[in-house]
């Protein structure tokens, strides 16, 4: 019996001791926000450090893919903000009912009206142009114009993408119907597949690497994508680069298409004013600026300066179209790339 009770109460200080360090730990719910992103981890554990120092709220993150995350999310999983590329992704997700609403004047004011959702479910963070990279050695940049010029014979086995289940092709295909309609979107769409050099595989870095190859002359991508490889430090990667051009399309008239990656509070946040706070803290001038300079986007606020790469590469003509708008499109660009059988 005596030894029963000295073991209770040994219990008993030990959970004593736990719930002690827990509390003064800083860990506690008042004190961290939970974050689920499909961005690269040596980009975001940067941001969240700075948050966290700035701040004093502890950031606890997931890092994966962007499917599996809105899967943890449908199932209950605890994330208070969410982050991820691309506007599609954001859409859908709010589609699917997995944001809320936030009403903040901070981001208003800061994130222009067409980077962010017009009911205020998602944000922009950074921006990222849709380019055009071509082989320097066979492509005069004065033969390059449109998107819509893609689907000229002139580039028949040239023309170097990914998949249309990439949510940046899937923007880039509900932009045109914006722009463009429907028909004259779906005829654009069965003339790249025409031109196309290869079936799609890989990602955007890929088809960079394609067309330093030879294997085509023009691939559509982010622009951070050629832009990383620019700042590697890496020799093979410089010799590639130096094969290669930077074009922004329709600079006459609509202006190349602006993505982004953005954020949204999800609909469960537990830890509501803390994500806020965190996704304030992303458009201030210190995070954009470690975005630009850690991850080669442009920052979505004015007043931040672009890498010296991407200020290299000159100004440029960027579409009025918001982002939003493309929401509407999407289940269209789905159908049209089906039937254009661009996989």
């Amino acid at each position: 019996m005596k030894k029963a009770l000295i073991f209770t109460l040994l219990i008993a200080v030990v959970l004593v001791v736990i719930a002690y360090l827990y509390k003064n730990s800083g860990t506690d719910d008042s004190q961290v926000v939970n974050v689920y992103s499909s961005r690269k981890e040596e980009l975001v554990r940067t941001l969240f450090d700075e948050f966290t120092k700035n701040m004093g709220v502890k950031v606890r993150y997931i890092i994966d893919d962007y499917s599996q995350l809105l899967s943890r999310m449908e199932n209950g999983g605890e994330a208070d903000l969410f982050l991820t590329a691309d506007a599609v992704n954001l859409i859908l997700a709010k589609k699917r009912g997995l944001l809320s609403q936030v009403n903040s004047e901070v981001l208003k004011n800061a994130i222009p009206a067409k980077f962010r959702d017009s009911e205020g479910y998602w944000f922009g963070l950074t921006k990222r142009t849709r380019i055009l990279v071509y082989n320097k050695e066979s492509v005069d940049p004065k033969d390059l114009s449109t998107y819509e010029d893609l689907a000229n014979e002139k580039w028949k086995g040239k023309i170097l993408v990914r998949s249309s289940t990439s949510p940046y092709n899937r923007s880039l295909i509900a932009f045109m119907i914006a722009n463009n309609g429907f028909e004259k979107t779906k005829e654009w769409v069965s003339g790249i597949v025409s031109n196309m050099a290869r079936k799609p595989s890989g990602g955007d870095t890929d088809q960079i690497y394609a067309v330093a190859a030879g294997e085509g002359d023009i691939a559509i991508v982010n622009s951070y994508y050629f832009a990383r490889i620019l700042s590697s430090k890496y020799g093979n990667k410089k010799n590639i680069a130096n094969k290669l051009g930077a074009f922004f399309p329709n600079q006459d008239d609509t202006g190349v298409m602006v993505n982004i990656s953005g954020a949204a509070i999800t609909k469960n946040a537990k830890n509501r004013e803390n994500a806020i706070a965190l996704l304030e803290f992303l458009v201030s001038k210190r995070a954009q600026e470690l975005y630009a300079k850690k991850n080669q986007e442009y920052p979505v606020i004015e007043g931040v300066e672009a890498s010296d790469i991407l200020k290299s590469w000159g100004d440029y003509l960027q579409s009025d179209l918001p982002l939003s708008k493309l929401e509407k499109h999407l289940l269209e660009a789905v159908i049209i790339a089906d039937e254009c059988k661009w996989r």
